[in-house]
C-alpha cells in the first residue's frame, strides 16, 4: 500500500460521522433507519416540502456531550439592550427547546409562542428591579427584541420566531397603558390583592374560576382609568379606547407580577394563564368547504362520497399544527356550525367517524393513523442528550367529535358534557410522547419506537 488512507478506514470514518450526526449510536435503543414519507394521501392537498433539520440544541452556558458536533453559535448582540438575559438563562434555553428549528410552526400555538411571550414578560419584569420601569422605551425595544432572537437562534430555535409568534418591538413597550413606573403602579392598584390572587394559580381550575384573571382585570382597569376622565370624553370612543388600554395594562400587571415572583413560579403562573386563553379558541384555519357542502348537502344521498370529501377537507387541517384536546373540541364545534349554516343537517361527524384527534397533526404508530393531541395543561418540550427532544402527546383517548346543535355557542373549556383528560392517557402504563431525533421525529409508546417526518403530514413508520 502507498501512503494514502486505506479504503476500509475511509468507510469506517464516514459511518462514524453519520452515526454521530443522526444521534443513533446508543446501542440500548434499536432505531430503524427513518425514511422521508413521500406518499401524498390526497392529490388536492398542497405539497409541503420537508424543512431543514433543526440544529441539535446546546444551552449557551451548559456543557453538552454533543458539543463537538453542534452548530450552536455565539449571538451577535447589539450592546444597546438593557435587559438582563443572564438572569433568565435557563428560561431562555427552555424557550429555544420549545421553539426548536423547523418544528416550531407545528408547536407554535400551544408550546412555542406561549413560552416566548412568558419569557419576554419575565425578562422585563425582572429587569424592572433595577430600572423601576415595567416597559421598554421605543429606542431600546428593537435592539432588545433582536438580541432576544439572536440568543434563541444561537441555541437552536427557529430563526423566524418574530413571524411565527407575531412579535414586534412594540410588544416590549407599555403600548397605550398610561403607567409603567413601578412606584406609580403600586400606588394605583391593590398590589397585595393582586399578588395574593396570582402568586400561585390552580392550573386545573383557574380557567373556569378566574381568580387571578379577575384580579388582573381589576388592576388593569384602574391603570387604564388614569389615562383620561370618562366624564369629559365621548362615551363611545372612551369605551373602545378603554378596552385597548385594559389589554395593554394587563401586560404591565403581568410584568409587575413577574418581578415579585421567582422566575420558575412566574413561568407557572403565566403559562397557566396563557393556556386559559388558547384553549378557548380553535387555532386552525378552515380551507374552502364548498366541496364538502356540495357532496354532503341536503340533496346528496351518497355517504361514501360525502365521507371522502370530509376526509379530504380534514386532511388539510392535519397539516397545520398540534392542538390541545380542548382546542380540538372548539375546532369541532366551529366547523360543525359552519357546515350547518351551509345546510348540512345530518351528523356527518358520526357518519364519517370523525374524532377530536382528526383535527391535529397525524402520526401512525403501529400502522394505525392517529392524531396527536397535546394536553390542555401547560407543557414544555424536554431535551435529553441521548434521545433528543420530546413532548407529551395523547395517542390513546378516542373521543368522537361532538356534532353541535344549530343554536349551540362555541364549546367552552368549562363545559363538562364532554369528558376530556387534562393530561394524556398512558399506553400500557407508559406516557406517550413524541420525540424529535436529529432531523426526524420519533413516536415512542412503551419500548416500541417509530419514526416520522414532515412532508405533507406527519406519519410514523415502524
Amino acid at each position: 500500500m502507498s501512503g494514502g488512507v486505506p479504503q476500509s478506514l475511509k468507510i469506517y470514518a464516514v459511518l462514524l460521522l453519520l452515526c454521530f450526526l443522526s444521534f443513533s449510536c446508543n446501542s440500548s435503543k434499536s432505531l430503524k433507519t427513518p425514511e422521508i414519507v413521500a406518499e401524498i394521501k390526497d392529490a388536492l392537498l398542497p405539497q409541503i416540502p420537508p424543512s431543514e433539520a433543526p440544529q441539535p440544541l446546546l444551552p449557551l452556558l451548559a456543557p453538552s456531550p454533543f458539543s463537538p458536533f453542534t452548530n450552536s453559535t455565539i449571538p451577535k448582540l447589539s450592546g444597546l439592550c438593557t435587559l438582563d438575559f443572564a438572569a433568565t438563562e435557563s428560561m431562555m434555553s427552555m424557550t429555544s427547546i420549545d421553539c426548536v428549528g423547523s418544528f416550531a410552526p407545528y408547536l407554535a400555538n400551544v408550546i412555542c409562542c406561549p413560552q416566548v411571550e412568558t419569557t419576554l414578560t419575565i425578562l422585563i419584569g425582572q429587569s424592572s428591579k433595577e430600572t423601576n420601569m415595567l416597559a421598554l422605551n421605543g429606542t431600546v425595544a428593537e435592539p432588545c427584541l433582536s438580541d432576544f432572537q439572536e440568543i434563541l437562534v444561537g441555541q437552536g430555535a427557529n430563526d423566524t420566531l418574530h413571524e411565527i409568534c407575531s412579535i414586534h418591538p412594540s410588544n416590549l413597550t407599555e403600548g397605550s397603558c398610561p403607567i409603567k413606573d413601578v412606584v406609580e403602579f403600586e400606588k394605583t392598584v391593590n398590589a397585595s390583592s393582586l399578588l395574593s390572587a396570582c402568586g400561585k394559580i390552580d392550573n386545573v381550575n383557574e380557567c373556569c374560576e378566574q381568580v387571578c384573571q379577575n384580579a388582573l382585570v381589576e388592576a388593569a382597569d384602574k391603570l387604564a382609568e388614569k389615562a383620561y376622565d370618562l366624564m369629559n370624553t365621548d362615551v363611545t370612543h372612551a369605551l373602545a379606547d378603554h378596552s385597548t388600554r385594559v389589554n395593554d395594562c394587563k401586560i404591565i400587571a403581568l410584568r409587575w407580577l413577574a418581578s415579585k415572583l421567582q422566575p420558575t413560579r412566574a413561568k407557572e403562573v403565566l403559562r397557566g394563564l396563557s393556556n386559559c386563553k388558547i384553549n378557548k379558541v380553535c387555532p386552525l384555519v378552515f380551507p374552502n368547504m364548498s366541496h364538502v357542502t356540495k357532496t354532503c348537502g341536503t340533496g346528496s344521498s351518497d355517504p361514501y362520497a360525502c365521507c371522502s370529501a370530509v376526509d379530504s377537507f380534514v386532511s388539510h387541517l392535519q397539516n397545520q399544527s398540534f392542538v390541545t384536546n380542548l382546542q380540538a373540541l372548539n375546532c369541532a364545534a366551529s366547523l360543525g356550525l359552519k357546515l350547518q349554516k351551509a345546510n348540512i343537517t345530518r351528523n356527518i361527524y358520526s357518519m364519517c367517524h370523525i374524532s377530536l384527534k382528526d383535527f391535529s397533526v397525524q402520526v401512525t404508530p403501529q400502522g394505525v393513523e392517529s392524531g396527536c393531541l397535546l394536553p390542555s395543561l401547560p407543557t414544555d418540550a424536554v431535551f435529553d442528550s441521548s434521545t433528543g427532544l420530546s413532548f407529551l402527546c395523547d395517542l390513546n383517548d378516542n373521543i368522537p367529535a361532538p356534532w353541535p346543535s344549530p343554536t349551540q355557542i362555541p364549546a367552552s373549556s368549562c363545559n363538562k358534557t364532554v369528558k376530556i383528560p387534562a393530561l394524556p392517557a398512558a399506553a400500557s402504563g407508559q406516557t406517550s410522547k413524541i420525540t424529535i431525533l436529529s432531523k426526524f421525529l420519533s413516536c415512542q409508546e412503551s419500548s416500541i419506537w417509530y419514526t416520522f417526518s414532515v412532508k405533507n403530514n406527519l406519519s410514523c413508520q415502524s
